[in-house]
């Protein structure tokens, strides 16, 4: 795994009441019967470099003794979000050339596996940290995959990527509960998730029928219509998946989020509330890591020929107003879409477009990594008539 540079470190778990527990990390040693002191922050020294290991043990029971290896010290970063963030680097356009050449032990990756629950867990399930391989690599997100090569390269650091993401899901499933609460505002998404809930028998009966009517089609040779998409009701949920995927990863310091999502919030309903509910998801993450304002990078929907009853529009307007938060930042990706295929398979370049944005606002290279940006500007003297202008900026 990687743990990050420069930030204490946080080793947690469960251990029997009144049990006595010695965790050693390096150099150090820490005993205790209570919640520990971290450990002291680990410089990106010619020592950390190599791998290390920490052992912990339990001395009323001798045989609870855990030991971690090869571990490394660098940077974390979460990437999460909906299908484009989740589409495997296998499947991208690129995976020809670069799958064959995913061997890279300073890129650890951590897949999160899909898990909706109505109360925040304290661990993930049966996931494990294992270095980048073209067998570990090819079914985790090509999005993350690319940003974190950049990364290691361009900053010769260790690069660990955590993988949470679930296809087809919408902002207010990953922001928690309590941060949706406090804004009355938001109030409708309750009231969308009423009506999802108690329309979801006739819609699994109408799944049922459709399914049945494809699957018969296909064994008597006809023609058979496509069975309409529906989502996963559990993962629609307002904080189902901030429960049960991102609540167990925030004692863990992290260097930065990357982000890639919208899609699902697309619906007229929705879109208007989507910039409210980003917003919030960004400064609650922010609140429950507690480790100050750190970047979170996104990607700005892509384009696709969206339906009557979708506004992509809306939903690619609202993260530019996003961008007053500090430290955040947003990858266009409407010149490298697809607009008959909602997942576009050029996920290399966005890959880059977030690494780029990272290293101008988390490593401090003097990039661009933004295109103009317009603000509207009142003249000082302003003329009779006049009603303002409108300037841009880089």
């Amino acid at each position: 795994m990687v743990v990050e540079r420069d930030l204490p470190v946080h080793v947690w778990g469960m251990a029997a009441p009144g049990e006595q527990v010695t965790v050693t990390f390096r150099d150090e040693t820490r005993t205790t019967r209570r919640r520990p002191r971290p450990l002291e922050p680990l410089s990106l020294t010619r020592k950390s470099r190599r791998p290390l290991s920490v052992d912990r043990k339990g001395l009323r029971h001798s045989s609870d003794a855990i030991t971690l290896d090869d571990i490394l010290v660098g940077d974390v970063w979460v990437a999460s979000g909906q299908s484009n963030m989740e589409f495997g680097l296998r499947q991208a356009a690129t995976a020809a050339d670069d799958l064959p050449n995913a061997a890279n032990p300073q890129i650890r990756l951590l897949l999160v596996t899909r898990r909706a629950s109505d109360y925040p867990q304290d661990d993930l399930q049966t996931e494990q940290w294992v270095a980048s391989s073209p067998d570990t690599a090819k079914d985790f997100s090509a999005v993350a995959w690319y940003f974190a090569r950049e990364i290691s390269k361009r900053e010769h650091v260790a690069v660990g990527v955590i993988d949470a993401t679930w296809g087809g899901t919408v902002a207010e499933a990953w922001t928690r509960l309590g941060a949706l609460g406090e804004d009355a505002a938001l109030a409708p998404l309750f009231v969308s998730r009423a009506k999802m809930t108690e329309a979801e028998p006739d819609a699994l009966l109408r799944r049922k029928r459709l399914q049945d009517e494809h699957d018969q089609a296909v064994a008597q040779g006809k023609p058979a219509q496509p069975v309409p998409w529906h989502p996963d009701l559990a993962s629609w949920g307002p904080a189902e998946l901030w429960n049960g995927m991102i609540a167990p990863l925030t004692p863990l310091p992290i260097r930065g989020v990357i982000w890639y999502q919208g899609e699902s919030n697309s619906a007229l309903e929705r879109a208007p509330l989507y910039g409210r509910v980003f917003r919030t998801l960004i400064e609650d993450w922010r609140r429950q890591w507690a480790i100050g304002d750190f970047p979170f990078l996104y990607a700005q929907i892509s384009s696709f020929k969206s339906g009557p009853g979708e506004d992509w529009a809306l939903l690619r307007e609202q993260p530019v107003r996003t961008l007053e938060l500090r430290n955040t930042a947003m990858a266009v990706t409407i010149d490298i879409g697809n607009p008959d295929n909602v997942h576009p398979t050029d996920k290399v370049d966005v890959g880059l477009r977030l690494a780029r944005a990272a290293r101008a606002l988390s490593y401090g290279e003097p990039v661009e990594y933004s295109g103009p940006m317009y603000r509207q500007v009142t003249p000082r003297a302003k003329p009779p008539c006049a009603s303002g202008s409108i300037t841009a900026r880089a």
